[in-house]
């Protein structure tokens, strides 16, 4: 493969994603409407500002790029309690506009897509492990604007001449390592960001939950390096041809994409403290509404199929997105 095209590509994933292509000597062709990422991740880059859904942009892209060997999915919104509060909005641009994208990608003859999925689209389990098998169960709008997606992308494949893989995303952590990109919000809402709340403010970290089924009784997660993150991506484009065949039954792949390893939040507070080398005032209370015990995947088939495999450590992870914000916390305030 030569040239990809990566909607969402000013975003968190797909910028890295993007540096980890143009490394091995692949162009990204960037398509972002900038509601959520910054110009910033496409200086340099080939890069078109619009929506997913404009179908006459689309056309220009592929008139202007007509060596696109692929698209790489990654616009969306992704904000779960948002998702709540808007369901017809995350529903309009997660599933309404893709099925738009979809209609442009096949009118241009682009047949090989790479989508950006979620494990969050998976049902509890009573241990948190769970593979590509597992049951899914959404229990957010912005999850089942994921899992629909999936349905949809599958439906697609049966009924033309296209191919997908669907990566399920864990918990991405970290920015890429040379501080390229990274999160564009200061204070995510996920553990880490929680946990650099804390650090930065000077103010306790609670551990919400300490009765789940996990070796020391908080929640577990699979925490995976955003850069690991973007080398399966990479795998994934470049053994594309290997892992989704062009026989109508086999045009459909599903991978997980984790370290394979759960990480409780009361490990993640060790790892912290270990990469900051100082100690955390660390409080408990009980789970919060719609608290879940989490999960992580027990499968090795990006493995077998991407010859992928994780790299980064929990402590790598935090110390990038540390020095990410270090870096971009001045900018990222005051835009």
């Amino acid at each position: 493969m030569t040239k990809i095209l990566i909607t969402g590509g000013a975003g968190f994933i797909g910028s890295t994603v993007a540096s980890a292509l143009i490394e091995q000597g692949i162009t990204p062709v960037i398509l972002d409407d900038l509601s959520k990422g910054r110009r910033e991740f496409v200086q340099g880059r080939v890069f078109y500002r619009g929506d997913i859904a404009d179908q006459a942009l689309l056309d220009q892209v592929f008139a202007e790029h007509p060596d696109i060997d692929a698209t790489l999915h990654c616009a969306a919104k992704i904000v779960v309690p948002e998702s709540v509060d808007r369901p017809l909005h995350y529903y309009r641009e997660n599933v309404a506009k893709t099925v738009e994208l979809l209609e442009s990608l096949q009118r241009n003859g682009c047949e090989r897509v790479v989508f950006s999925s979620s494990a969050s689209i998976y049902a509890p389990t009573a241990d948190a492990r769970v593979d590509e098998t597992s049951p899914v169960a959404a229990s957010s709008p912005y999850a089942r604007t994921k899992q629909m997606m999936e349905q949809v992308l599958q439906d697609w494949t049966v009924a033309a001449p296209v191919r997908v893989v669907a990566l399920r995303y864990f918990n991405p952590i970290g920015a890429d390592p040379q501080l390229r990109t990274g999160l564009q919000d200061l204070y995510p809402t996920h553990a880490l960001g929680k946990l650099i709340e804390a650090y930065t403010e000077g103010t306790p970290f609670t551990v919400t939950g300490g009765d789940w089924a996990t070796r020391d009784g908080s929640g577990i997660r699979d925490y995976i390096h955003v850069w690991d993150l973007a080398r399966a991506h990479v795998a994934a484009l470049t053994r594309f041809d290997e892992v989704v065949k062009p026989a109508a039954d086999d045009r459909y792949r599903v991978i997980n994409i984790g370290t394979g390893q759960g990480t409780t939040v009361r490990e993640l507070v060790t790892a912290f403290e270990e990469a900051v080398g100082e100690t955390l005032d660390v409080r408990e209370a009980g789970p919060r509404p719609g608290d879940v015990i989490g999960c992580y995947t027990a499968s090795d088939r990006a493995g077998e199929l991407l010859g992928w495999e994780a790299r980064k450590s929990i402590v790598e992870g935090v110390r990038d997105a540390l020095a990410w914000r270090a870096k971009w916390a001045g900018q990222l305030a005051g835009s």
